[in-house]
């Protein structure tokens, strides 16, 4: 293994080694320096300089497309690599039928064995498309397929005694993510919250994550998901953040649409006014729920 000093320096960068590790696990094996940037919730330049630096001690390779360029961990560094950045191996095909009657047998009484693995295998598809199979792709199958089911339950008309809430974004990444956390801390187990995206994003982002934690809310196990139907069926209030007419309209609802600066390649310090400013539209929303 290759552990010369300047390339352990060079890796000890806690950023250029999530550079490394997202290109590790990219479908293909690599990615554009825009999508490491959403990715890392960075800005472009930022991403660029980090790059520069690492192909100078020959840990990616470049290789251009058109304007733009694709880049990889180098092959004669890729095993030092993993091993430096710990790089997940890829994840298994998710067992959809042990999924599907697990979740049958939760239920049982409400849906079909049927409707629950067609569920389960859509929820699968959902998820896995974009840029390649999403991490953790069972676990967050065995999730979304549950979450719709739910959903499904309450547009039927069961279990609606609490007021329900659906945040939407583009990506599911950002600043729906930061409001339907802030709702959850605040609400508890009063309000039903719900998120998802137009063009889901792979992962949450991490300055949303960060900006949470400053101020004591948890995300838990929340991921990217996509807009779904009986989502919308499910809600009593709609909330869009700049996903234009993506959701579709049913009578009995409430549909807002928050005018929000779009938190996707800010710092951390630019994330800051657009929580702080979704912290307060929260607040005024659950008084009027609760």
């Amino acid at each position: 293994m290759d552990t010369s000093g300047s390339a352990l320096a060079t890796i000890a960068d806690p950023t250029r080694a999530r550079i490394l590790r997202l290109l590790l696990e990219a479908p293909g094996g690599r990615a554009r320096v825009g999508e490491l940037a959403d990715r890392l919730g960075l800005r472009q330049p930022t991403v660029s300089h980090h790059m520069k630096t690492l192909l100078s001690e020959g840990l990616v390779t470049r290789e251009p497309d058109g304007r733009r360029a694709w880049f990889s961990v180098a092959p004669d560094r890729a095993e030092t690599v993993a091993a430096l950045v710990g790089a997940e191996q890829p994840a298994a095909e998710p067992d959809l039928d042990r999924i599907a009657a697990d979740l049958a047998l939760r239920f049982r009484g409400t849906f079909s064995p049927e409707t629950v693995q067609a569920y389960v295998r859509e929820s699968r598809d959902l998820l896995a498309r974009g840029d390649g199979p999403a991490r953790q792709l069972a676990s967050r199958t065995a999730s979304f397929a549950a979450t719709r089911l739910e959903a499904l339950a309450r547009s039927h008309g069961e279990r609606r005694d609490r007021p329900e809430v659906l945040f939407v974004c583009v990506q599911n990444a950002g600043r729906s993510q930061l409001a339907a956390a802030i709702l959850r801390h605040l609400a508890g187990d009063r309000v039903i919250v719900r998120t998802a995206g137009s063009l889901p994003a792979p992962d949450m982002r991490s300055t949303i994550v960060a900006a949470l934690d400053e101020i004591g809310v948890p995300v838990g196990g929340e991921f990217p998901k996509p807009l779904t139907d009986e989502a919308v069926r499910a809600a009593d209030y709609v909330i869009t953040m700049g996903c234009g007419d993506a959701c579709p309209i049913y009578p009995g609802r409430r549909y807002l649409d928050w005018e929000l600066d779009d938190p996707a390649g800010l710092p951390l310090e630019g994330v800051r006014p657009i929580r702080d400013d979704i912290e307060a539209r929260v607040r005024t929303l659950l008084d009027d729920l609760l």
